[in-house]
C-alpha cells in the first residue's frame, strides 16, 4: 500500500513539472546543432514536440521623444496648414474658414507660405525637413495641421511634416483617409513620436465633390482637429502605439507546440499567413555557419520601422521561410538592399509595387536558381522569394493595411537568375558585367514591378521590327495605370534567347539596343496629358486648368522632354501627320535587359517599376567544404570564361 502511495505522489509531481520542463525546451526535432550538443526535445503531455523560438524582429532603435503638452485653446495661436496632397487646396481652405470663425484671434499660415517637411528621417534630416522646421520657428507657429494622406507615399510625406513639428515641441495633427490612419500612427512611432495624432476624413478625397469635401471637412474633420490639438495626450494612447524596450537578439520569446507557434506568429504579424518553420536558436545557429558574418554583426537600421538588423535575425527569417541554409549569403545581401531608398521607397505605395530579385554569377548555377521556362515558379526560386516577404515584414516593418498600402494588394515577390550561358552564346554581357562586375562575381539585384505576365511574341526575326515592337510595348507599359505619373520610368525587359539572338544581328550589345529604344519609344504628348489630367494620382486638375492649358504646361516642362518627332510606326495608320509632339518614356541607364525565360520561345516582356540596386554576395572562405556534403559541386565548376 505504501509503495502504491509513493508511486501516486511521484506521478502527481511529474504531471506538475511537465509543463515547466516543456517551457524550457529549445531544439527543433532533428536539428543539427553543430559543436554544441542539443538537449533532447521535450514532449508535452499530449506527446507533441515543443519548440522554444527566437524573434524574427529586430530591436526598434529609435528613442521616443517627450512630446510637448497640447494647447489649452487655439485662440490667439499661430496655426500652419501644411502639405498639399489629395484635394488639400479645398480642405485646407475650409479648415482656415473654420479656424477664423471659431477662433477669430488665431492666425492662419497656409501651405503656400509654409511648405512641407517631406518624409522625416530620424538619422539625418533632409534639407527640405530642415528648411520646413526653420520656417516654423521663424513664424512662431504654435500648431500644425498636415494633410492629406490618401496614398502610401503621400502619407509618409504629410506625416513627416507633423513629425518635424513634434520634434520642435509643436503640437500637430495629420488628416488622412480611413485606411491610412494606422500608417500615420506607425510612421510616427517608427520615427520616435509616441502619439502622432490624426483626424480621419470619411472616404476617398478625390472621389468627392467640392461640396462634399467642404461639408466633411467642417462637420467631421474639424472637431477631431480641435480635440487633437487641445486634449492632453494620455498614457493609454502612448501605450497603444509606442514600441517596447530592448531585448537580446537571441532571447527565447515563446515556447509551444508547432500549432501554438503558428498561432503566436500570426497574432504577432510575424508571418505572411503561411505556416513557418519554428526558428529555434539551434537551427538559427546552424544557418549562421553558411555566412562569413558574426551573429551580432549589424547590417543596418532600416525604415520603415527603424529596427536594428543583425545577421542572427536575418537567419531567423530564413529559417521561418523554409529557405535552405546554403541560401543564407543571398538572404544577407537581400536584407542589405533595405538600406537603399531608391529600391525601398515605392514598396509602400498604393499602386502595388511588388519586389523581386535576380542573381548573377556562378553561385546561382551552383545552387540551382532557375533562369529558364517557368523560372519564378520553380521551388528554390519561390522559397527564396518567400524570404523577401518575411524580410519586408519583420526586418523592414512593412505591414499591409498599416504602412504598405497597395489598393488591391501586392504580387508575391519573385526571384530568378539571368541566363549567362545564353548571354555568352548571343554575345551580350550579362547584367552584372555591364555594371562593372566580373563574370564570376556573385551578385543579387533587387527591383520592383507594377505588372507581370503580359508578354509579346515577335512574329519576325527582323531586328529593326523587334526593336519597334519593344518600343511600342514600352510606351504602352508606363509607371502606374495609363502613365499618369512620371514621364520616364525604370523598367526591366525579359528577353528569351531566340529573340536576343535575332536582335544581336543588328545590336552588338544591350547598350546599343537601349539607345535605339530611347530614341524610338516616345509617346504622344496628347495621351500623356490626357492621363495626367483626368487620372492624376493626387488632386483634381479640371478645377484649376482647362485641358488645353494643362497640355501647354506639360509641353513646356523639361521633365517631359517634349519635341516634334516622326510619327511612330505603330501609329502611322491612326495619325495622319508625318510628325507629332511626343514625350520621352526612357532615360539612359534606367532599363535593365535580361536574357531569361524559356529558351525555346520567342518572347519578350516589359516590366515598368522601380530602380535597381545591386549588391555583392559574400561567401565564407570554406564555402565548398560547407556545401559538399549536400551534394553540390565546387563553385569553380560553374565559372564562365570571360570572352570579350
Amino acid at each position: 500500500m505504501l509503495k502504491e502511495w509513493k508511486l501516486l505522489v511521484l506521478c502527481m509531481v511529474l504531471l506538475f513539472l511537465l509543463p515547466c520542463v516543456a517551457r524550457a525546451a529549445t531544439p527543433l526535432l532533428g536539428a543539427d546543432c553543430g559543436e554544441n550538443a542539443c538537449p533532447i526535445p521535450t514532449i508535452n503531455e499530449l506527446n507533441q514536440p515543443v519548440y522554444a523560438i527566437v524573434s524574427p524582429v529586430g530591436y526598434h532603435a529609435v528613442d521616443m521623444i517627450e512630446q510637448a503638452p497640447r494647447l489649452d485653446t487655439l485662440a490667439g495661436k499661430k496655426i500652419a496648414l501644411v502639405g498639399g496632397s489629395f484635394m488639400a487646396s479645398v480642405t485646407h481652405d475650409e479648415l482656415e474658414k473654420c479656424i477664423r470663425e471659431t477662433y477669430p484671434t488665431a492666425e492662419c499660415y497656409m501651405f503656400q507660405q509654409v511648405g512641407s517637411g517631406g518624409p522625416y528621417s530620424v538619422f539625418g534630416q533632409s534639407s527640405q525637413t530642415r528648411a520646413f522646421q526653420d520656417k516654423l520657428r521663424s513664424l512662431g507657429i504654435d500648431a500644425v495641421i498636415s494633410g492629406n494622406c490618401g496614398c502610401g507615399l503621400c502619407t509618409m510625406k504629410e506625416s513627416g511634416s507633423a513629425i518635424a513639428a513634434e520634434y520642435l515641441g509643436i503640437p500637430a495633427v495629420t488628416v488622412g483617409a480611413p485606411t491610412f490612419i494606422r500608417q500615420i500612427h506607425s510612421t510616427g512611432v517608427n520615427r520616435g513620436v509616441p502619439v502622432l495624432r490624426t483626424a480621419e476624413y470619411p472616404g476617398a478625397f478625390a472621389s468627392h465633390t467640392e461640396e462634399e469635401l467642404r461639408w466633411n471637412t467642417r462637420e467631421v474633420v474639424w472637431p477631431q482637429i480641435v480635440a487633437s490639438l487641445t486634449e492632453p495626450i494620455t498614457q493609454a494612447e502612448a501605450d497603444q502605439y509606442a514600441a517596447s524596450g530592448r531585448r537580446p537578439y537571441d532571447e527565447v520569446v515563446y515556447t509551444g507546440t508547432f500549432e501554438e507557434i503558428q498561432e503566436f506568429c500570426q497574432v504577432n504579424d510575424w508571418t505572411d499567413g503561411l505556416p513557418v518553420v519554428p526558428p529555434t536558436d539551434a537551427l538559427v545557429r546552424e544557418y549562421l555557419r553558411f555566412t562569413p558574418c558574426q551573429a551580432d554583426e549589424l547590417l543596418g537600421i532600416y525604415p520603415l520601422a527603424y529596427r536594428e538588423c543583425v545577421v542572427y535575425t536575418v537567419a531567423v527569417n530564413a529559417v521561418m521561410a523554409g529557405v535552405p541554409k546554403e541560401f543564407m549569403p543571398i538572404c544577407v545581401a537581400l536584407t542589405q538592399a533595405l538600406g537603399n531608398g531608391e529600391w525601398r521607397r515605392p514598396l509602400a505605395s498604393t499602386h502595388g509595387w511588388s519586389p523581386y530579385a535576380w542573381l548573377n554569377g556562378p553561385l546561382a548555377r551552383q545552387l540551382g536558381i532557375d533562369c529558364g521556362q517557368g523560372m519564378i515558379s520553380e521551388q528554390k526560386n519561390k522559397v527564396l522569394a518567400r524570404f523577401m516577404d518575411l524580410m519586408l515584414l519583420n526586418l523592414g516593418g512593412y505591414y499591409v493595411k498599416e504602412n504598405r498600402m497597395g489598393t488591391f494588394g501586392y504580387l508575391t515577390p519573385f526571384t530568378f537568375a539571368e541566363d549567362e550561358e545564353a548571354c555568352q552564346r548571343v554575345g551580350w554581357m550579362p547584367y552584372h558585367v555591364a555594371h562593372g562586375y566580373d563574370w564570376d562575381d556573385n551578385v543579387v539585384t533587387v527591383s520592383s514591378a507594377l505588372s507581370w505576365g503580359n508578354n509579346v511574341t515577335p512574329a519576325t526575326s527582323d531586328p529593326e521590327q523587334i526593336m519597334q515592337l519593344m518600343a511600342f510595348d514600352i510606351t504602352e507599359k508606363q509607371q502606374n495605370g495609363l502613365g499618369n505619373t512620371n514621364p520616364q520610368v525604370y523598367r526591366t525587359i525579359f528577353i528569351t534567347e531566340p529573340v536576343a539572338a535575332d536582335l544581336a544581328q543588328t545590336y552588338p550589345g544591350k547598350d546599343a539596343l537601349e539607345n535605339d529604344l530611347i530614341a524610338t519609344a516616345r509617346r504622344p504628348l496628347y495621351m500623356r496629358a490626357y492621363a495626367n489630367y483626368w487620372a492624376n494620382t493626387g488632386s483634381v486638375q479640371s478645377d484649376q486648368y482647362t485641358f488645353q492649358e494643362y497640355y501647354g504646361r506639360l509641353s513646356r516642362s523639361e521633365a517631359e522632354q517634349a519635341a516634334e518627332t516622326d510619327t511612330p510606326d505603330w501609329l502611322k495608320g491612326v495619325v495622319r501627320q508625318q510628325q507629332i509632339t511626343t514625350i520621352a518614356t526612357m532615360n539612359k541607364g534606367e532599363t535593365a535587359m535580361l536574357i531569361a525565360g524559356d529558351g525555346a520561345r520567342n518572347k519578350f516582356m516589359v516590366l515598368p517599376g522601380g530602380g535597381c540596386v545591386t549588391l555583392e554576395i559574400r561567401l565564407p572562405e570554406d564555402w565548398d567544404a560547407l556545401v559538399a556534403p549536400m551534394g553540390y559541386e565546387q563553385l569553380s565548376h560553374f565559372h564562365l570564361k570571360d570572352s570579350d
